[in-house]
């Protein structure tokens, strides 16, 4: 069970009937089956405040997605879900602050890029001691292909390209325990990076350049097993290779939670290998792509949206959740500069607009929280073409991977020779942020796992970064 994208009113309720969760169909036969589903004003469901009946279909994998409305803002709530003599665990679930609330704190954690083989979600156990209001993950959910050294477990299939593929590539993600109890603690928000359909795609163009029809069909069928697997709001029901994902959550008027997508909108990278389309590390001297201002990472439609939102939004905090690292990140210590092009660094001029419309719109406090890289980062985001005006204008937290092994950290220290707006980078561990807001201050900690290959691995936080409200400076705490 899992729970998500809470509003006021509301919150979607997710499970999916799955016997065997990695054969076809999850194990289901084709046909429909009612499902009976109850939330409660306690932990053991004797205080019954809504129920109904929702039909588990197998077109849609027999999951379901319930959204009951008229529920009370800002308080906790359980539920579960029954089909003939199956009854589901009880989770427990969590509305948002009304919109005119004022509330004095948010707690919530960061997380991204977890490598079924690659160690165990341990991270997701030491969530659970947090006292979360709120999980956001921010992609790489799933990967669908297999990479790395010394693998502690094993995918169950070969690289994901159909619906029968990609359900099986989450039912066997979701058979971890640590990952279903997180689910089943709090609502989460969701948003995904590039391998939940394929490494460093763009759009319509896959790393491998395949011809873009048979591409969208593969997107089709991972956007869909991940609708099937997520609880997502009725509102991101795909259409083919088409799922509006991109939303804003507010939580009062303390905190706008605008989650963005970045893949499935943006131009194609920038100068390219011969014969691939994915990410490189491009000479920015020979790559006038570069210096193409038009390109973008989240499409014209998705930057007008954004705009808006800061625009509309009364919040003290507005946090953008998104998937790759925001900040200018010259991978050359040298006199050239090299960037990395599948991030924001392929899309400068997207970065530049985004940084004009936090200056024009006046919007409070933003601040980036991101993924992708499988390091702990803390750096300042600027608009212009070196770091000469810092702290600049929006300060970014990146999370390191719950699993997905990391970058060297020699190579990692070379850089930050390169870019004095990052004041924190360590890849050599693995685990989640935890993100404390109040009225005065947001503070992030980076929680690390002593060793994600062992199950009962302990945690401590490796450093702790705040900005304080009507700055933009990032400080230690």
């Amino acid at each position: 069970v899992a729970s998500g994208f809470p509003l006021p009113d509301s919150v979607v309720l997710w499970t999916r009937l799955a016997p065997t969760p990695l054969a076809p169909a999850g194990g289901m036969d084709p046909e429909i089956l009612p499902v009976t589903w109850e939330i409660a004003g306690d932990d053991r469901m004797r205080r019954i405040v809504q129920s109904g009946t929702a039909y588990a279909t197998p077109d849609w994998g027999h999951s379901l997605h319930v959204e009951p409305a008229g529920l009370e803002p800002d308080r906790e709530y359980w539920y579960r879900f029954r089909v003939g003599d199956a009854e589901s665990p009880i989770g427990r679930t969590r509305t948002a602050p009304g919109f005119r609330a004022s509330p004095d704190r948010l707690r919530l954690a960061l997380a991204s890029c977890q490598q079924y083989e690659h160690g165990y979600y341990a991270a997701y156990r030491h969530m659970l001691d947090d006292e979360l209001d709120l999980i956001v993950h921010v992609g790489d959910y799933i990967y669908e292909l297999s990479w790395g050294t010394e693998r502690v477990r094993q995918h169950n299939t070969h690289e994901c390209y159909t619906l029968d593929d990609y359900r099986a590539r989450y039912g066997l993600y979701k058979s971890d325990s640590d990952l279903q109890s997180a689910h089943a603690a709090c609502p989460w928000m969701f948003t995904w990076d590039d391998h939940e359909v394929d490494n460093d795609y763009a759009n319509d163009i896959s790393e491998q350049n395949d011809d873009p029809r048979l591409f969208l069909a593969r997107r089709a069928a991972a956007y869909q097993a991940c609708y099937e697997n997520m609880p997502l709001p009725r509102r991101a029901v795909p259409f083919g290779a088409h799922m509006r994902l991109h939303t804003i959550r507010p939580f009062g008027d303390l905190v706008w939670l605008h989650m963005l997508d970045g893949r499935q909108y943006r131009d194609p990278h920038a100068c390219p290998e011969p014969g691939k389309r994915g990410g490189r590390s491009a000479q920015a001297a020979d790559c006038e792509d570069l210096d193409d201002e038009s390109r973008s990472m989240l499409g014209a439609r998705q930057e007008a949206w954004l705009r808006r939102g800061f625009r509309r939004s009364p919040a003290r905090w507005n946090l953008l959740a998104q998937q790759t690292v925001m900040t200018r990140i010259d991978e050359d210590p040298g006199d050239g500069e090299i960037f990395w092009t599948d991030n924001w660094n392929g899309y400068p001029g997207a970065r530049r607009r985004l940084i004009e419309d936090i200056r024009s719109t006046g919007v409070q406090n933003p601040v980036a929280l991101s993924g992708d890289v499988h390091a702990f980062i803390a750096a300042s985001v600027f608009g212009g073409s070196r770091p000469d005006d810092l702290p600049g204008d929006l300060p970014e937290f990146v999370t390191t991977s719950i699993s997905s092994q990391g970058v060297g950290q020699k190579d990692v220290n070379r850089r930050r020779q390169a870019n004095p707006q990052v004041l924190h980078a360590d890849s050599r561990y693995r685990g989640y942020t935890r993100i404390d807001i109040d009225r005065d201050r947001l503070q992030s900690d980076f929680v690390a796992l002593d060793d994600v290959r062992r199950v009962d691995t302990g945690r401590r936080v490796q450093a702790s970064y705040v900005v304080e409200a009507g700055r933009t400076a990032i400080s230690k705490a």
